[in-house]
């Protein structure tokens, strides 16, 4: 079995909000045990060309948000750049999607099966967006898959627990970073 850590949306205009320390926090222990033991590290941010063309009007998600967002959503944007805490090193490849899953829009099934991996172990910031999305897809694509429960937030937390607690748990182990590392 290959393995292959997921951090997803760690960039500064979402992992950079208040009360997603926490989150941030376990999500650098994970990438310390994964560099330490040689598991192959993927980032993956949302991010787009200037002007948004590639999001649809129909697009709920994205079409408001392009809308007001400015150019705080463009690829180069420092909004749209993972954070210091977590930065990426050079072998490390950083992936951009173009939708909620880090599948959508993005290399990362290209770049997972070139790697040989057949499990994901994933943090991320949503809960419910990202995390959730991303664990369908990868249960869909038949990767065996594990949530960092701690290496993930929402701003809601009763929807971050039922995920954890209810939801995911029918598709991939649920554990702790802390866990994880033992």
């Amino acid at each position: 079995m290959t393995s292959a850590l997921l951090l997803c949306d760690f960039q500064n205009g979402i992992a950079g909000r208040p009360g997603m320390e926490g989150a941030v926090d376990a999500a650098a222990r994970a990438l310390d045990a994964a560099r330490t033991r040689g598991i192959p590290v993927i980032f993956v941010r949302v991010a787009f060309r200037p002007g948004y063309p590639e999001v649809a009007a129909s697009n709920l998600s994205f079409s408001a948000h392009a809308a007001s967002a400015g150019d705080l959503m463009h690829v180069d944007s420092p909004y749209t750049q993972i954070v210091d805490a977590l930065a990426p090193g050079e072998e490390e490849p950083v992936v951009v999607k173009k939708r909620i899953s880090a599948f959508a829009g993005s290399d990362l099934d290209v770049l997972l099966r070139g790697l040989g991996a057949d499990e994901l172990v994933i943090g991320g910031i949503s809960t419910s967006g990202v995390v959730l999305s991303t664990v369908r897809q990868a249960a869909d694509l038949d990767f065996r898959l594990a949530v960092l429960a701690d290496a993930c937030a929402d701003a809601d937390p009763e929807v971050h627990r039922v995920l954890t607690e209810k939801v995911f748990p029918r598709q991939a182990a649920v554990v702790t970073v802390d866990e994880w590392v033992g």
